[in-house]
């Protein structure tokens, strides 16, 4: 019987060594397959709020230059690039029925001068001169605009930027575009949200690709009144002086607007995991718990290798920079420095 107790003692003993030892493997076993993490903190700091808009530069204005009735052109005096003054004869057109229409004007002249002589001695009524006086006023009128229909002249200071005739051909419509490009313009859609920041005269920074980082000065010459409801924005025109002719009209153009700074709170750039499919930003959040939460939020501006976060984390959260890609909502972490 003493033998039989023995035997059974011993078997239980190492049974209880063996649960233990397997129970610290076990333990060892969970603290292993811990996901290691980095963790960074979420500050508030003060953020430019500084937004870039792109455009496509606009002539401050653009003059089709035409005769109001078909003619032929006499003589074009300029060429597609030249630089013209306001009041330079551009375009002269044929003046052949000027002439016919100058001695019908004479004629009538006269009649009205006879018939003026005659209501003052009493030989004509007023109701004769009054209707000689409607047809010399439209004669004179006629004239006028058939002389002014033979000489076109530039309307601005600025640029030949299309011909669409040569001399000798019957023109019907434009025959040539001169734009005015000094100052030159753009016109952004800037989002509701601004529409109190926004004032006439605020200067704006401007770049174009073509030259590079070089910032040219603008400002602010009409704000739109009225709030697109489809897009939540408003048109901004911008005016950028243009005296070398260095910018174009149809240069892609940057415009950038300083609405001065906010206390926001940012965290680095590598706290940030996209969600496939999907524009969804997210981060990983560390909890007192040891666990992390899946949290989306809502970025502003990246700024060298920092976010502004606009919501969905709090001043000093502890965020995982290092590690997401192995990480579920809710799971325990390790943290490594």
């Amino acid at each position: 019987m003493k033998k039989i107790n023995l035997f059974f003692t011993a078997t239980m003993s190492i049974a209880m060594l063996v649960a233990c030892t397997g129970g610290q493997k076990a333990e060892q076993n969970t603290a292993e397959r811990l996901e290691s993490v980095k963790l960074e903190t979420a500050v508030m700091q003060s953020v430019p709020q500084t937004m870039t808009y792109t455009a496509t530069v606009q002539p401050d204005k653009r003059n089709s230059i035409s005769s109001s009735m078909p003619n032929r052109i006499r003589q074009i005096y300029v060429e597609v690039g030249d630089r013209v003054k306001k009041g330079q004869l551009l375009v002269e057109l044929d003046a052949s029925n000027i002439i016919q229409q100058k001695v019908q004007l004479d004629n009538i002249e006269l009649e009205y001068n006879r018939a003026k002589e005659l209501v003052a001695v009493g030989g004509a009524s007023q109701q004769q001169l009054d209707q000689i006086t409607t047809q010399f006023e439209a004669a004179k009128t006629a004239y006028d605009n058939m002389l002014e229909n033979t000489k076109l002249l530039s309307p601005v200071d600025g640029v030949v930027t299309a011909r669409n005739y040569d001399s000798g051909d019957m023109a019907q419509g434009p025959i040539l575009t001169v734009m005015q490009i000094n100052p030159v313009k753009i016109i952004i859609n800037v989002s509701e949200t601004e529409f109190t920041k926004v004032k006439t005269g605020m200067p704006i920074d401007m770049t174009f690709d073509v030259y590079g980082d070089e910032v040219f000065k603008g400002k602010v010459s009409l704000i739109y009144p009225t709030i697109d409801p489809m897009t939540r924005t408003f048109g901004v025109e911008v005016e950028i002086p243009n005296a070398s002719y260095r910018v174009r009209p149809g240069m892609f153009a940057r415009a950038t607007i300083d609405f001065g700074a906010k206390d926001r709170i940012v965290i680095p750039d590598r706290a940030v995991v996209k969600r496939a499919g999907s524009g969804d930003r997210f981060v990983y959040i560390y909890n007192n718990d040891g666990t992390v939460s899946y949290q989306k939020v809502e970025l502003g501006r990246h700024i060298d290798t920092i976010y502004e976060v606009l919501s969905g984390v709090e001043n000093n959260d502890q965020v995982v920079v290092a590690g997401q890609t192995r990480l579920n909502d809710g799971l325990k972490v390790n943290v490594v420095e």
